[in-house]
């Protein structure tokens, strides 16, 4: 029989700034010790200006590995995303279709995709 937990979600229960990052001058790596909803306790590493950053970055980062597996798990939602992000300016009526722009807002589309991935990326690897 598994322990039964007095919280009915995760709680960060500690949190030890370790060290002050020797890349980014101002980051510092916390130590986070996490009780799960199951009693077990883990400590994971997390990077930030001051804790509540370093907590913010970590539940990013935990997140973007949920949506990550999710898109794994289920390529047809990717597949949709791609098929609307091409197909989006063909919704915006029939007088683009006879234009150029209609490939460009198509790329527009890919690259405005690509450039917000780099950056949510960037934001939460930094410090690390």
């Amino acid at each position: 029989m598994a322990k039964k937990s007095k919280y009915n979600r995760r709680r960060a229960i500690e949190c030890k700034i370790v060290e002050r990052s020797k890349n980014n001058p101002g980051y510092c790596k916390y130590m986070i010790t996490i009780a799960e909803m199951d009693g077990t306790v883990h400590k994971q590493p997390a990077y930030g200006k001051d804790m509540q950053g370093a907590l913010s970055r970590l539940l990013n980062k935990e997140r973007t590995v949920k949506v990550e597996k999710r898109l794994i798990d289920n390529p047809f939602i990717f597949f949709l995303g791609w098929l609307l992000i091409m197909g989006w300016p063909a919704l915006m009526g029939k007088d683009i279709t006879s234009t150029p722009w209609y490939i460009g807002y198509g790329f527009i589309g890919i690259i405005s995709l690509v450039i917000l991935g780099s950056v949510w990326n960037s934001y939460v690897n930094k410090g690390e």
